[in-house]
């Protein structure tokens, strides 16, 4: 049994959800989001909550449906809060400045990367060397945060590259010196 897909999600004032079809739309302060639900799963809504609900047991139907629940609660949270991944940049002579929709990155290679941030998502940096991503849609910042890390990811070595900021890098001791 689903403990995840029984649970109500609760619809905060000023947040509207309505489904069209297969798909769910969410509104609130922060914008919209859509998703498309799976086909089986049914959504009932009542009293400020809305409650998701599966035609059988099958193995299945059961992932579906805290599959489902999952994506409504991160919709309904994205539309009221918003998500933020926090990177640092680790190491000598590795900078980042936003200059509009692009992020500059200079990170030992022989030129600068630039990446076009993603429609609906806010990046800001601080220092030089911390990039705070917002924005609504959490696989859309986990999904940018993560292609921003790729472009250098920390060494074990010297500790080198683009973390997340709560990330803990295992070191590795270097060569022993003969002698």
């Amino acid at each position: 049994m689903s403990r995840i897909g029984k649970r109500p999600v609760a619809l905060p004032s000023g947040v509207t959800v309505t489904k069209k079809g297969d798909s769910v739309e969410v509104k609130g302060p922060k914008g919209t989001l859509s998703e498309r639900l799976p086909a089986e799963i049914g959504l009932e809504l009542a009293d400020g909550e809305a409650t998701l609900t599966r035609p059988d047991e099958s193995k299945r139907i059961r992932a579906l449906h805290g599959l489902a629940r999952a994506l409504l609660q991160n919709m309904v949270t994205g539309v009221t809060e918003g998500f933020v991944k926090d990177l640092e940049v680790v190491g000598v002579g590795y900078r980042v400045e936003a200059a509009g929709k692009t992020l500059k990155l200079q990170l030992g290679f022989s030129h600068a990367v630039d990446l076009p941030v993603p429609e609906g998502l806010s990046v800001a940096v601080e220092e030089n060397t911390k990039i705070k991503i917002q924005g609504a849609d959490k696989r859309l910042v986990g999904q940018f945060a993560s292609e921003v890390r790729g472009l250098r990811p920390p060494e074990p070595y010297k500790g080198k590259g683009i973390r997340y900021q709560d990330e803990q890098v295992r070191r590795k001791v270097g060569k022993a010196a003969v002698g």
